[in-house]
């Protein structure tokens, strides 16, 4: 496996290749998840590149951006044994030379605005704009993202598709813990009770989920039902939203294919999780 630091050295790696490129974008400190995402690019490409990058965009003036945790060489060890080919884990200053304050960005209307991106402006702009230029720079053929971000993910496919980027963009579902937490990079800031309270998010989504597609009940209800679990729990609820998955916007009665979206704080952890369900008529 080789590692790249500069844009220079990946541009000479990629002249190079000539078979399908997979790219799995991360920001390091790689857990199963992650590294499951490298398992499905393998069976979509010849080559699977790696991208590490904490991206400075993405995170607003009161989040986590120094705190983060950063790994590399524990990451490397770990895609290397997996099977990767490259991992492209460049300088802030080779991703944006002229600095954040005139970066160029791309903005993807509508769905960046509600849900997480209500609670952090400007949080789906920096992604976007850090993916379009992954995609220049590595030029795969196909990219791996988890559906645990499910409003990402959309966000990606939409800016993907506006802009008539020729990458295949793959979803795939959530990697979870024997208990169904979503494993996350924010679950090591959880304390031991914390961590072991976590699993609710997922239980009360499989709920919920469950009385509206078995049960019928009104989605109203289910979801005010489903709040009050939560907030009984001890958590501090962002958003919990029942969807229309293709774009996002509030799910009607009409609607069949859905998607139950959280966003919650234990403690100060925000913990993020979706559920995708189909409503029969």
């Amino acid at each position: 496996m080789q590692l790249f630091n500069s844009l220079q050295e990946l541009r000479a790696w990629r002249a190079q290749q000539t078979g399908r490129i997979a790219l799995v974008p991360t920001m390091g400190n790689l857990h199963e998840g992650h590294l499951k995402l490298v398992d499905l690019a393998k069976q979509h490409a010849d080559v699977v590149i790696v991208s590490i990058f904490v991206n400075p965009l993405q995170f607003g003036a009161n989040e986590d951006l120094d705190n983060y945790p950063r790994t590399l060489d524990a990451d490397c060890q770990a895609l290397a044994e997996r099977g990767a080919h490259g991992v492209f884990a460049p300088q802030v200053s080779d991703v944006y030379p002229r600095g954040l304050a005139v970066q160029t960005f791309i903005e993807v209307p509508q769905i960046s605005e509600m849900l997480c991106g209500a609670s952090r402006p400007g949080h789906f702009r920096g992604v976007a704009t850090i993916v379009a230029k992954l995609f220049n720079m590595v030029q795969p053929h196909t990219a791996i993202f988890g559906e645990k971000d499910f409003q990402q993910l959309q966000v990606i496919r939409l800016m993907t598709q506006d802009l008539s980027l020729p990458v295949q963009v793959i979803g795939m579902p959530t990697e979870r813990a024997q208990d169904g937490l979503a494993l996350s990079s924010r679950n090591g800031y959880l304390s031991p009770s914390e961590r072991q309270l976590a699993p609710v998010i997922y239980k009360t989504l499989t709920e919920l989920a469950d009385a509206i597609h078995q049960q019928g009940i009104d989605d109203k209800i289910a979801l005010a039902t489903a709040r009050h679990q939560l907030e009984e729990q001890g958590f501090r609820i962002d958003y919990l939203e029942l969807r229309r998955r293709s774009d996002l916007q509030p799910a009607q009665a009409d609607d069949h294919e859905l998607v139950v979206l959280v966003a919650a704080f234990l403690g100060r952890t925000r913990l993020i999780d979706n559920l995708q369900f189909t409503r029969h008529a």
